[in-house]
């Protein structure tokens, strides 16, 4: 086994010539084959993303962290990666979509801008169908593209055969000076089931680990795993420092759906609820009867659709939830989560009921209603108290095939939509009496502190209560 010094820099980044070319699941297998050699693995997914996230932490073992430039500034990124890179081993950087794809002409938000601030070499994820001289080209063109980006190798991906493997291979060693890893043959079978919004998330699949260990072995049986380590090894890390969170005292609980229809949460989102002062309780709303005992209510985003006759049939915790938010209960919902929230679902013909507190109906379309990152503004109805720091201007993201009908007139919202679609392409953020649901996903960074908001306004309403009843 080839060994290197531990020193909490060496980390590399997985990315491709275009999407759909199997790099979530090579960097599955690769965080996976790290692991098993009793390597630290920390792995980072670029841009906002749920599902990728969910396989690759259950690959290495330790949660996945987002690097998004939309939501963050290079800072905080070069930050939260310094400090998650403290004490591991070597760190996986999974882009998004191509290397040099981006929001504008400049790519200043690209995977390559990424890799830059990161110092991380990169490793092209190729899918070889179909391509055999032409490969040559497309390599020399993505180094000479950026010369300050470093094509450290290439992994071919979807190889035919062995004698398809070895065209390649004689191809790439005769044009270019850029080394090749591995070529990984064609299996359909380690394909993981996709939908409307990507793979399925690894905590709905039926034996992920299962899968994540078959891809591992296939990934690991045809790549020079030491020659990926050599490269690693040589990454630079950027000067930031990480400053913990502190902790405050427990002052609040707030109960959280998690399972196998809501399981859409960043985990620093969640570290930044606890930082501030409050006791996470997951709770399993396809299958306990009631809300646990909490102050507050948090239900994230995920696939209620898919789990809507489960979710239809608890009706002991459809009516705690309905109670709990009549009641004034300081709660908070995420797309999936507000479509649970509402009327009823309608999917492939037919109609669930749900919660019912917010006074419209979910519809499932074929396209998605809104898709990409969203620019909010704060209309002054927000039921949360302000924070020093947090703008009023909120840059977060969604992505729901679903949208609400029937909606009743009057709603109170707390955001008007500057970019995206939201609620109604106008609005977003339904408030009513304590609760605030919205389609777009939220991520706790400097400009946006929602957690420490949420936990103070669920602390404020704890507050009002226990003057009510002293006074009563």
């Amino acid at each position: 086994m080839f060994c290197f010094g531990l020193d909490n820099m060496a980390h590399f980044m997985i990315s491709a010539a275009h999407k759909s070319s199997g790099k979530t699941t090579v960097s599955i297998g690769l965080c996976a084959s790290l692991a098993s050699r009793g390597l630290k693995v920390q792995p980072f997914k670029k841009g906002p993303d749920y599902i990728d996230p969910l396989w690759l932490g259950q690959a290495a073992g330790h949660v996945c962290y987002n690097l998004d430039f939309y939501t963050m500034p290079g800072h905080e990124i070069e930050t939260l990666f310094a400090g998650r890179m403290a004490g591991a081993d070597i760190g996986v950087i999974e882009g998004n979509k191509g290397l040099y794809d981006g929001l504008d002409i400049n790519g200043s938000n690209s995977n390559a801008a990424l890799a830059a601030a990161l110092d991380a070499p990169v490793v092209l994820v190729l899918d070889t169908r179909g391509m055999t001289r032409g490969i040559a080209p497309l390599v020399l063109g993505y180094q000479s593209f950026d010369p300050d980006i470093h094509i450290a190798g290439v992994i071919l991906n979807s190889v035919g055969g062995s004698r398809h493997e070895a065209k390649l291979r004689n191809v790439i060693e005769h044009y270019t000076d850029v080394q090749v890893l591995g070529a990984i043959p064609r299996n359909p079978e380690l394909q993981i089931v996709e939908r409307h919004l990507g793979l399925m998330p690894s905590n709905e699949a039926d034996a992920a680990q299962q899968r994540i260990d078959a891809i591992a072995r296939h990934v690991q049986n045809n790549m020079d795993m030491n020659a990926l380590l050599q490269i690693a090894a040589r990454a630079g890390m950027p000067a930031a420092q990480w400053q913990p969170q502190v902790q405050v005292s427990t002052r609040v609980s707030i109960a959280y759906a998690r399972d196998a229809a809501f399981g859409f949460y960043y985990p620093d989102d969640l570290q930044t609820l606890s930082a501030a002062g409050a006791r996470l309780i997951p709770f399993d709303a396809l299958n306990d009867d009631r809300l646990p005992d909490a102050d507050g209510l948090f239900i994230g985003g995920g696939f209620p659709e898919t789990s809507m006759d489960q979710l239809a049939a608890n009706t002991g915790m459809l009516e705690s939830i309905r109670r709990f938010i009549e009641q004034g209960g300081p709660a908070y919902a995420e797309c999936g989560g507000l479509m649970y929230l509402a009327r009823g679902i309608e999917w492939q013909g037919k109609t669930s009921p749900m919660v019912g507190v917010i006074p419209a109906d979910v519809k499932m379309h074929q396209k998605p209603q809104g898709r990409g990152y969203v620019r909010l503004c704060e209309t002054g109805r927000h039921p949360w108290p302000p924070i020093e720091g947090s703008d009023s201007v909120v840059l977060a993201h969604e992505f729901h095939y679903s949208g609400l009908e029937n909606i009743q007139p009057g709603l109170s919202y707390a955001y008007q939509v500057e970019r995206g679609y939201g609620v109604d392409g106008q609005n977003d953020g339904i408030i009513y009496k304590n609760l605030l649901a919205s389609y777009s996903h939220m991520r706790n960074v400097g400009s946006n502190q929602w957690a420490r908001r949420f936990v103070a306004h669920v602390d404020a309403c704890k507050d009002r209560e226990i003057s009510l009843r002293k006074r009563g």
